[in-house]
């Protein structure tokens, strides 16, 4: 087993320990509002897309991450280990695969882009607040997402596709993502 996966594999054990807690409770709040931290910025969401009620298909357990597929990651140009996990919407990502897409700030949180179609949301894990270096999708705009600070909540609208293994500065400053299927 390589690196990356006993890394994985690591950080979904130590996931799974916290979440089964969690996995007993409801909550059925709205998720906290996304707001654009700039003028630069010209996303702007509705009130209908800031509900976060989860859909009846979405499972309560986590995806199986033993089964993460490694992908190859490069952010401008340079090469990052990554894996997808092996949740419905990851691998709907996958079919898109290669991608290489032009990155912009957000929120002073997350490097987003817009992906050429939407993916699928259903049979998607509980709400997990993303953590840096979180590979997302975030289902109301359609748009890939990469963290490189920690996410302040959980949110039945953004899925955790997979993580990127490198630091924060690097994914902050990061313009530019092409992400491949690994050999």
């Amino acid at each position: 087993m390589n690196s990356a996966a006993l890394r994985a594999l690591a950080r979904v054990a130590t996931a799974t320990a916290l979440l089964l807690p969690v996995a007993a409770c409801t909550d059925t709040s709205p998720a906290s509002p996304r707001a654009t931290s700039s003028a630069s910025s010209a996303r702007q969401q509705t009130p209908a897309a800031e509900a976060s009620t989860a859909p009846s298909g979405r499972n309560t357990a986590p995806p199986d991450r033993n089964s993460a597929m490694d992908i190859r990651v490069t952010l401008d140009g340079r090469p990052v280990d990554a894996t997808l996990n092996d949740s419905p919407a990851a691998r709907d990502f996958a079919k898109l695969l290669p991608l290489t897409l032009d990155l912009e700030d957000f929120h002073q949180t997350e490097r987003i882009a817009d992906l050429p179609r939407r993916l699928t949301t259903s049979g998607a894990p509980a709400p997990a607040a993303p953590k840096a270096g979180d590979l997302t999708y975030y289902a109301p705009w359609g748009n890939l997402a990469l963290f490189y600070r920690d996410g302040p909540s959980a949110s039945a609208d953004l899925l955790i596709l997979g993580h990127i293994e490198t630091g924060a500065d690097r994914l902050a400053g990061a313009d530019r993502i092409t992400v491949e299927a690994a050999s």
